[in-house]
């Protein structure tokens, strides 16, 4: 047994080979702080080197979800107050991300219920992601006037077709299969098996002890609407992807040209660079740095402030966006998301090539 680490909010435990990472608020369903952030690194920093433990588990208590994504009104009122909280906050998560997706035994996230925003970035970087009928996925930013992050637009930019470029700007939740088929999981285990999936994971390789409780997802949506999706939105604006929605003749495309017109416009702007941005880049850590300086530059936005508090705060569900159409959304304002933050970049990229070299170096 373990004890927890600094907060009650992350628990952590060892059983058989397995080591558990429990997210432990749920009342916010498991709504990310900087602290916790910084006990699951923790933990990974222990068990990287124990071989006591071969896999590693992260779950969510209660029963809404794993994760609903970092607390946003802890970011609002650092917004407010024109702190630099949230930015020391993203520099340690955004960090974590990427260890994630280098960590070097199987990381095994149970992605059951609610995983939105950072609970994706403490899972779908995972090399084991299990989803179930209960799962609903979402990188919801551009809805409060963000962008999404954690390397949100590097596994929505390598979804098939302009199916990752929908899921950005419309912040629309999936399910099991759809996540499946977008790359932001891997199995599908019926809910009723995650007992016994982790008492399974206990004894065996994760992989094997997934094997034996996967099954076929029910059908998922985004099949269906690959057509108007692909059509629509390859365009090189939001106004114009707009238009195609608006135009296409489906019902569904119509309905999401409409939720678009209720997002940020500043946020869909920046979110379309972002994305597009992000494809041509190689690594996960190169989108985290695009990433960190397009975040840290939100938070310096009315739209991020007036977003959360429309949809967290007040819960009016009536934003009034600055500006408030895209074409008031100037390239220039757009162009300001992507320049460095006053506390100066992340550099996981250039601390990665480093770590490489030193690899080399030691080979040679």
């Amino acid at each position: 047994m373990i004890v927890p680490t600094g907060t009650a909010d992350v628990l952590l435990r060892t059983e058989g080979r397995a080591g558990f990472i429990t997210l432990n608020r749920p009342r916010a369903i498991n709504a990310l702080t900087h602290t916790m952030v910084l006990a699951v690194d923790a933990a990974l920093t222990a068990w990287e080197h124990d071989p006591a433990v071969t896999t590693v588990v992260i779950e969510g208590a209660g029963e809404r979800g794993l994760c609903a994504g970092g607390d946003i009104r802890a970011i609002h009122d650092d917004a407010r107050a024109g702190g630099s909280a949230s930015e020391d906050f993203w520099r340690d998560e955004y960090r974590l991300n990427a260890r994630i997706a280098r960590y070097p035994k199987p990381y095994v996230a149970l992605m059951d219920g609610i995983v939105m925003g950072g609970g994706v970035g403490v899972s779908a970087h995972g090399s084991v992601r299990v989803v179930t009928e209960r799962s609903r996925i979402a990188m919801p930013e551009t809805g409060i006037g963000f962008v999404p992050d954690v390397g949100g637009t590097h596994l929505l930019g390598r979804a098939p077709g302009e199916l990752g470029t929908h899921l950005a700007l419309t912040g629309g939740h999936v399910g099991a299969a759809d996540a499946i088929l977008t790359g932001l999981a891997d199995h599908f285990v019926p809910s009723a098996e995650l007992p016994a999936l982790v008492e399974d994971l206990t004894r065996l390789p994760a992989e094997e002890a997934v094997a034996r409780h996967t099954t076929t997802a029910p059908p998922g949506v985004l099949v269906e609407q690959r057509e108007w999706i692909d059509a629509c939105y390859p365009a090189e604006t939001v106004e114009t992807i707009v238009e195609r929605l608006f135009d296409s003749g489906a019902p569904a495309a119509k309905e999401t040209a409409t939720a678009l017109l209720a997002k940020s416009p500043t946020a869909l702007k920046a979110t379309l660079v972002t994305l597009r941005r992000s494809r041509a880049l190689a690594t996960l850590e190169e989108v985290l740095d695009l990433e960190f300086r397009v975040s840290c530059a939100a938070l310096r936005t009315p739209d991020l402030v007036e977003g959360i508090r429309a949809q967290v705060v007040d819960k009016d569900r009536d934003p009034r966006w600055t500006p408030a159409t895209l074409p008031e959304v100037t390239d220039g304002a757009v162009a300001r998301f992507f320049t460095a933050p006053p506390g100066g970049d992340l550099g996981l990229a250039a601390a990665r090539r480093a770590q490489e070299d030193r690899a080399t170096r030691d080979r040679v």
